[in-house]
């Protein structure tokens, strides 16, 4: 892989800020590390890589926040438009955290709003963090909330984290950013379990509206299609035996196979 993305042209990180798509459309696609390899291939002419201090393949970490009982990942898994998650990222290479809310429209457009997560450490992050206006140094982060989140902020927690590595590619033109997503590993925090999906990739092409896009081709030419692919509810899906995921069992049966495990 770094052999790779390490012959793609450069973009920086100060380029990128132009590229926010913070109102945006997301498809997703979910393939083996093999498959994304003759990807890479195909789309080197095209795409420029992300690249922060030399690293083109960036650490992230997350932490997801729900509520008491789930609602954040029943609502999803219900197949209801409108939906949220909130969630703290870490983009561990550039040390930048941020408390970030999530909505997906009626029209499937994703808005994402986000503000500093100062202070937060993800090679240590702190489980019990809770969102209290009563609470001076949270104050900020609930008006924050507030504004943005539809989920009443006092009563959620920390529901699963997860860590992954992050390839990002920009097409020519900037109007594009693809995230390919390796090596995902989660963690259940109400049940301590685990799922390791070490082997599959997530690839996800962000757009304002419906501008061009190169890879998409490429994707169909690797017979690569569309699938919708939640971390968060994919995650606690593996991790939290508890939850309904009838709605999710066809995507739970592509990562098996992916994967080659049983079902």
């Amino acid at each position: 892989m770094d052999s790779i993305i390490s012959t793609y042209s450069p973009i920086s990180l100060d380029e990128m800020s132009g590229i926010k798509l913070m109102n945006r459309t997301d498809t997703k696609f979910v393939t083996t590390v093999d498959r994304l390899q003759l990807l890479l291939a195909l789309a080197r002419d095209d795409y420029r890589a992300q690249d922060i201090s030399g690293t083109r393949i960036a650490s992230y970490y997350t932490a997801y926040y729900d509520t008491p009982d789930n609602n954040m990942y029943i609502v999803h898994q219900n197949g209801h438009a409108g939906r949220q998650k909130l969630r703290i990222r870490s983009y561990i290479d550039s040390g930048l955290n941020f408390l970030e809310v999530k909505t997906k429209n009626n029209h499937g457009r994703t808005k994402k709003k986000r503000m500093d997560m100062a202070g937060f450490d993800p090679n240590n992050p702190d489980h019990g963090i809770r969102f209290l206006a009563q609470d001076e140094q949270f104050r900020t982060y609930d008006q924050f909330l507030r504004k943005h989140l539809r989920y009443d902020p006092t009563v959620l927690t920390q529901h699963l984290e997860n860590h992954f590595s992050r390839i990002t590619l920009v097409n020519k033109a900037k109007t594009e950013r693809v995230t390919i997503d390796t090596g995902l590993q989660f963690h259940n925090l109400k049940t301590d379990l685990t799922a390791d999906l070490t082997g599959l990739v997530i690839i996800e092409i962000k757009r304002d509206g419906l501008q061009p896009s190169p890879i998409l081709g490429m994707l169909r030419e690797l017979r690569i299609k569309p699938s919708g692919f939640s971390k968060y509810c994919m995650g606690s899906a593996l991790t939290n035996p508890a939850l309904k995921r009838n709605n999710f069992k066809e995507r739970l049966h592509l990562i098996e196979r992916l994967l080659g495990r049983p079902n």
